[in-house]
C-alpha cells in the first residue's frame, strides 16, 4: 500500500508498481487457497506472469510478498502534511487516516492480506517486525515535530499507542469482514485513547 505522491509516475514506475501489485496478490491468493506451506516462489511468479528471477527483484522472500505495509514513506509523508500546531496524537490520526483511505480503496486484497496474516502466526510476527522499522521512523519525526531528542518517552510512547489504535481498528475490520467502515473503527480508537480510556459504563 502507498499513498498516492503527488508527481506524475512514468510508464516504466507504473510497471513496477502493476508488478509489484500482482505479485502480492497472487501470493495472498494462492496462500489462501492451498496453505502457506504449499506456495513456492515460482508459484507465485507463475500466477503473476513473470519469472521467479522478476520476483527477487521485488521481495527478497515468500513472506515479504504476503505481509506489505503501508511502509514509513507514505505515512511521513501524510503526517508531515499535517499543519504543526495540531498535537501529536491528532497528528498521527490525521497520518493514519489517510493509509487508512488507501487500505479501504483496496479493500478486498487487504481483507485477503488480514486473514492470511491471521492464520498463520508466523507471518504476524513478520508483519509486526515489519511495522516496528516504521514505528521508529514515526518516532523520530514525531520528536523532531515538537523539538524532542528521538529517545524521549513522549514521542515513544504516543506513536506505540496510535499504532495499537490501527492494529485494533484493523483487526476488527478484518473480523467483521470488512462490513463496517475502517476510518470510524480508528476514529473510534483514537477518540477512547483521547478520552483517557475511561471504563465504559456498565449497563
Amino acid at each position: 500500500m502507498t499513498l498516492d505522491d503527488p508527481t506524475p509516475l512514468g510508464r516504466r514506475d507504473r510497471k513496477k508498481r502493476q508488478t509489484h501489485a500482482a505479485l502480492a496478490a497472487a501470493a495472498l491468493r494462492l496462500v489462501a487457497e492451498r496453505g502457506l506451506d504449499q506456495v513456492t516462489v515460482e508459484d507465485i511468479s507463475e500466477a503473476a506472469d513473470v519469472s521467479a528471477r522478476t520476483f527477487f527483484n521485488y521481495f527478497p522472500t515468500k513472506d515479504d510478498a504476503l505481509v506489505c505495509d503501508p511502509g514509513a514513506d507514505a505515512v511521513l509523508r501524510a503526517l508531515a502534511a499535517v499543519p504543526t500546531d495540531q498535537p501529536a496524537l491528532e497528528a498521527l490520526r490525521r497520518a493514519l487516516g489517510e493509509v487508512v483511505h488507501e487500505v479501504q480503496g483496496d479493500a478486498e486484497l487487504w481483507l485477503l492480506r488480514l486473514r492470511v496474516v491471521m492464520q498463520h502466526p508466523v507471518l504476524l510476527a513478520r508483519m509486526v517486525s515489519g511495522n516496528a522499522a516504521t514505528e521508529q521512523a514515526l518516532v523520530e519525526a514525531v520528536a523532531a515535530r515538537l523539538g524532542l531528542p528521538p529517545d524521549d518517552v513522549y514521542p515513544v510512547l504516543v506513536v506505540a499507542v496510535a499504532g495499537a489504535a490501527l492494529r485494533t481498528a484493523m483487526l476488527r475490520w478484518a473480523t467483521s469482514g470488512g462490513t463496517g467502515s475502517l476510518s470510524a473503527l480508528l476514529d473510534e480508537a483514537f477518540a477512547a485513547i483521547a478520552a483517557g480510556l475511561p471504563d465504559p459504563e456498565r449497563g
